[in-house]
């Protein structure tokens, strides 16, 4: 018979302890852990129908490329690093609402449609929803498995009987195990559900994708150890009030945590966004001042964002600094740098900072685009066209080269004959189109 104790998990990155501690050991985190019962199995653990692995000499190892599958969805492939790698563990996060549901329910009209078994399983709704939510998308799911089920020994019976080469796994945080003696959801119940998908996925090849809840602070729910287990982690991301959502990886042992997919969610689902640059710059003013386009790169793709600055006399003791989208501390530096190298009288002055369309953004090539957008709305002068610059600025106002510029400069002169601003370092005579290169700010002042 299994004994079973009472311990304490972190859970943030699922250190224990027999007792309860305010700071973790391992990660450092406060007031981090929760009370778990503990149980010690006894025997094996593999599961019956699950082949024992040996082990094998590394000269034996095959190093033949993953046989990826693609999902159909070209915004999801790019993220995947090319497509679904047979027997990957990939975790699905974001906000509630989002579309997380949504996105892999559409995946799978797209893999049935190409006689890839899947199987969706779902213990938040009914096979009625499910199927009332797929009429909706409009999408013809004749093939696809629906099982509403949260005990995950059931599901491992099933998929071992049905043996499809995709599981949905919606979501983790409403699976429990009878190995664990706690409520669904909670730390032991994630790591062990989590450890029986990952026996699952690599003991029989088959691709799982796992919705995982956040907590307020945006990261999933349960230990930190969930996002370790795994192959991939995809954060889905996307503000309330904005209909675009960007697919985000932040792990990916089968290609690049750098690349972003664009959707653009609407009535029908979500649509992919093929060129995100034309779609964050709709609805650009023209030639107002304060206005400047900034060229960010999202992994290997280059987007044109629109980057607004107001600056204002203050009617308080104390200028107020506010952004929206960009660093604040990063915009206060920018400030100071203004004021120092420049002498512009900014301490008077409310300066209110906003990357257009929702989108937050930390790359140091954004620098130059907030400082032209100052200088501009500073002096209150409009511009002739669009002013696209990137670049980074140091704190003695010398403009520093960034990477990829040429991928940069090339998006930026798909949008017509504008003024395009880059690091002097970055020039080089072989640029398709006319840009104007600068070493230091000072040079923004006979410009804007």
């Amino acid at each position: 018979m299994a004994k079973n104790k009472t311990g304490f998990f972190c859970g943030e990155c699922g250190y224990e302890s027999i007792k309860w501690l305010g700071q973790c050991p391992s990660c450092k985190a406060w007031n981090a852990f929760c009370e778990a019962p503990i149980t010690k199995k006894g025997g094996s653990s593999l599961n019956k129908g699950l082949a024992a692995s040996l082990p094998i000499k590394i000269k034996d190892v095959s190093l033949e490329t993953d046989e990826r599958v693609t999902t159909g969805i070209s915004e999801l492939d790019r993220v995947l690093g090319g497509g679904i790698v047979k027997g990957s563990l990939v975790l699905v996060g974001g906000d509630p609402g989002i579309g997380k549901s949504t996105l892999l329910l559409q995946m799978c009209e797209r893999l049935s449609g190409k006689n890839i078994s899947v199987l969706y399983v779902s213990g938040e709704e009914s096979e009625r929803q499910i199927a009332l939510r797929s009429e909706r998308l409009g999408g013809k799911f004749s093939d696809m498995l629906l099982f509403c089920e949260t005990d995950i020994e059931k599901i491992e019976a099933a998929i071992e009987t049905e043996k499809p080469e995709v599981v949905i796994i919606d979501s983790i945080q409403t699976m429990y195990s009878s190995k664990a003696d706690s409520a669904a959801g909670s730390i032991s119940q994630v790591r062990e559900v989590t450890q029986s998908l990952l026996r699952i996925s690599k003991g029989l090849s088959v691709s799982v994708f796992i919705v995982g809840h956040v907590t307020k602070e945006g990261t999933v729910a349960g230990p930190r150890t969930l996002e370790h287990m795994v192959d991939t982690v995809l954060y889905f991301e996307g503000e309330d009030v904005a209909s675009y959502r960007i697919l985000r990886a932040v792990k990916n042992r089968f290609g690049s945590t750098n690349e972003v997919g664009v959707f653009d969610m609407g009535q029908a689902g979500l649509r992919e966004v093929g060129n995100p640059s034309e779609y964050m710059l709709k609805g650009m003013p023209e030639n107002a001042p304060g206005s400047v386009v900034a060229c960010t790169m999202e992994g290997s793709r280059p987007i044109l964002v629109e980057v607004q600055a107001l600056v204002c006399q203050t009617n308080f003791n104390f200028p107020k600094r506010t952004t929206a989208g960009a660093d604040f501390n990063r915009v206060n530096i920018l400030i100071a740098v203004l004021e120092k190298r420049l002498g512009l009288n900014l301490g008077n002055c409310d300066a209110y900072v906003n990357v257009a369309g929702g989108l937050k953004i930390n790359e140091p090539a954004l620098d130059l685009a907030i400082v032209s957008a100052l200088i501009s709305s500073y002096r209150n002068r409009e511009s002739k066209g669009k002013i696209i610059a990137f670049g980074e600025v140091g704190l003695t106002g010398e403009v520093r080269g960034v990477n990829l510029a040429k991928l940069r400069i090339e998006e930026a002169a798909k949008f017509g004959d504008n003024l395009i601003i880059i690091p002097k370092v970055n020039y080089t005579k072989d640029i398709p189109c006319k840009v104007l290169p600068v070493s230091n700010i000072r040079e923004l002042m006979d410009i804007i």
